[in-house]
């Protein structure tokens, strides 16, 4: 007489194969412009199920007929016995009975919960101290070198064969036994598949379970259920930061025990639904890369269309198609840098000959700046060294000029008051900017403020309110980020601070969408050394191509109103995502209630 489980699982997996593959996430990462990996969260869900579905006695029909697991575990209780009889194994100290409190669900007629004390022969961890290390002897295993599959003994460290017995005394692993991350990813459970002899750090614990009763294959894939996982959440020690397991609470760990021959069927249908979902991962991973190449070999045509006539053509072949290209974060994110790519490249708009040329706003610009030099209001600059025709990035559109940033802008940084001088910080009228903070389009309010004092008595430059801030180092993705000031502001060292000369404002935004565009090439001019760093020499001599000055309001116009589709496009795509996602979950609640 068999009873069937609650919903069969490969229904649930075929049925909703679209919202398992669909459900997605991108994990952020710091600093605009980085990359993001993506998760596959429904397939990942979809593998908790399964595993949350085993160890519920919902994944396979229990048999009428099949020893219940009490006696399973009496067998296990004589020989461990027997085994401390023996003087084979030491006495385990008795814990309190397993309330029905404590039990996490209710498990099916024949099953039992037991804890890991009364299941195992031994529950250990590695040597507690840092051996000597040598270029060849014994492998000696840590966290990093069990990936929760197998052992992995490529990178390993080695030990004497003296330090490998001494060890081994006391932590001894063996083909079938459990070896348990406790130290950093909690739980990363993985069975010894190898008679080559090792030793264990203490950041691995070592279960020794009874094999003829237990399949090490059963006991690997509860160690790794949400049950199990939920059980290290409540247990763990250290906080966030050093997450780790007791060596004296794993033995209090839950398991649902089912009888060995259910064992036996629960660990084939769990290979036989990974593998099920391995199928669906490669598949979605390749289909994404497929999408992706497209999207890139599509764009790149745009950016290499050898005149007007053939990038229209180019681009009303993307444009008409804006709803299957552009579904992912990436592939937007890729659009947005095309269009900025396209707008300095003077593709973007048409040239209109009527223009008046770049180089008559370069002569204005140079005057106003001997002007100001005049008034004693800036100081004269060197000259910097001019362009020569290897250093133009591309060949210009008629009308256009290539100049370097300090020459048609004002280049300047700034400094860290005294954090002894509490004035300095106290009483602030000004906002003052790190590099950090150039992580948004616009700095509207800063984490710290100085006073009046500091900007008499120190470096600190106030700069007004259009001032483009880029970063020149700082953690992570921050160095080559650019920002824009809404109101006046001083900045740190790690900044560099451009004033335009030619105030009108979008001349500014086209400047400032350059360098949102050139956020890679910054990066890789200030490559070199143990610290890259950008300075202000490398940002004043950045290299520009300037269009005639109504040329570059038709550009900011055109490059807001395409971002403000790809706004609409990531919005969309979010919405999506969030449902697919809430739908993923529902699907999980659903199978294991």
């Amino acid at each position: 007489m068999f009873e069937q489980p609650n919903r069969p699982i490969d229904n649930l997996i075929t049925d909703h194969m679209d919202i398992w593959s669909s459900a997605i996430k991108r994990k952020s990462s710091s600093g605009r412009g980085s990359s993001k990996k993506i998760e596959l969260y429904g397939i990942k869900k979809l593998r908790a199920l399964i595993l949350e579905l085993a160890v519920r006695g919902k994944l396979v029909a229990q048999d009428a007929i099949d020893e219940p697991a009490s006696v399973l575990l009496e067998r296990i209780a004589a020989e461990k016995a027997e085994l401390v009889k023996q003087g084979k194994i030491k006495k385990p100290k008795k814990l309190p009975e397993i309330s029905e409190d404590e039990k996490p669900f209710e498990l099916p007629e024949g099953w039992e919960w037991a804890q890991i004390n009364e299941l195992s022969k031994q529950v250990t961890d590695g040597v507690h101290h840092t051996p000597k290390y040598l270029e060849n002897g014994v492998p000696f295993i840590s966290v990093k070198d069990i990936n929760g599959k197998t052992i992995e003994f490529d990178d390993c460290k080695y030990i004497s064969e003296e330090q490998h017995l001494d060890i081994n005394k006391r932590c001894n692993p063996e083909k079938g036994d459990i070896l348990l991350c406790r130290i950093g990813t909690l739980g990363r459970a993985t069975i010894v598949d190898t008679e080559l002899p090792f030793s264990l750090f203490v950041s691995v614990g070592l279960l020794k379970f009874f094999q003829n009763e237990l399949l090490p294959q059963y006991t690997h894939l509860a160690l790794h259920s949400p049950c199990l996982l939920n059980q290290y959440e409540q247990i763990k020690a250290g906080g966030s930061h050093t997450n780790k397991l007791n060596l004296t609470d794993i033995p209090k760990l839950l398991i649902p025990i089912p009888s060995l021959s259910e064992q036996h069927c629960i660990v084939a249908k769990v290979d036989e639904l990974m593998a099920l979902c391995d199928q669906l991962e490669a598949q979605t991973e390749t289909s994404l890369d497929t999408h992706q190449t497209l999207v890139t070999v599509l764009l790149d045509t745009l950016v290499n269309s050898p005149n007007a006539e053939e990038l229209t053509e180019n681009w009303m072949r993307i444009s008409g198609h804006f709803d299957t290209l552009f579904t992912t974060e990436q592939s937007i994110d890729q659009l947005k840098q095309t269009i900025l790519q396209l707008a300095v490249m003077g593709k973007l708009v048409p040239q209109d000959p009527n223009d008046e040329p770049a180089s008559e706003l370069l002569k204005r610009i140079a005057a106003e700046k001997e002007e100001l030099v005049k008034q004693k209001k800036i100081k004269k600059q060197k000259p910097l060294p001019p362009i020569s025709d290897d250093e133009k990035p591309f060949e210009l559109p008629k009308g256009w000029e290539c100049e370097r940033v300090g020459t048609f802008c004002l280049v300047g940084t700034g400094a860290t008051p005294s954090r002894s001088n509490s004035a300095y910080w106290s009483s602030a009228q000004y906002n003052w900017v790190s590099s950090g903070e150039t992580s948004k389009l616009y700095i509207s309010d800063t984490n710290e403020k100085i006073s009046e004092l500091a900007v008499k008595e120190t470096n600190v430059t106030v700069y007004p309110t259009g001032t483009l801030i880029v970063a020149m180092y700082g953690q992570g993705k921050t160095r080559g980020q650019v920002s824009e000031l809404l109101h006046p502001a001083g900045t740190n060292q790690a900044c560099a601070a451009i004033q335009l000369v030619e105030k009108d404002i979008f001349h500014k935004d086209y400047v400032k969408l350059f360098f949102l565009k050139s956020y890679n090439e910054l990066r890789e001019f200030a490559a070199g050394g143990a610290q890259p760093n950008l300075n202000v020499a490398k940002v004043a001599n950045t290299i520009v191509p300037i269009p005639p000055l109504s040329e570059q309001h038709r550009i900011v116009a055109k490059v807001d109103q395409i971002m403000a589709i790809c706004d609409q496009l990531k919005a969309q795509l979010s919405e999506a995502q969030t449902t697919q996602l809430n739908l993923a979950d529902a699907l999980v609640a659903q199978a294991v209630d």
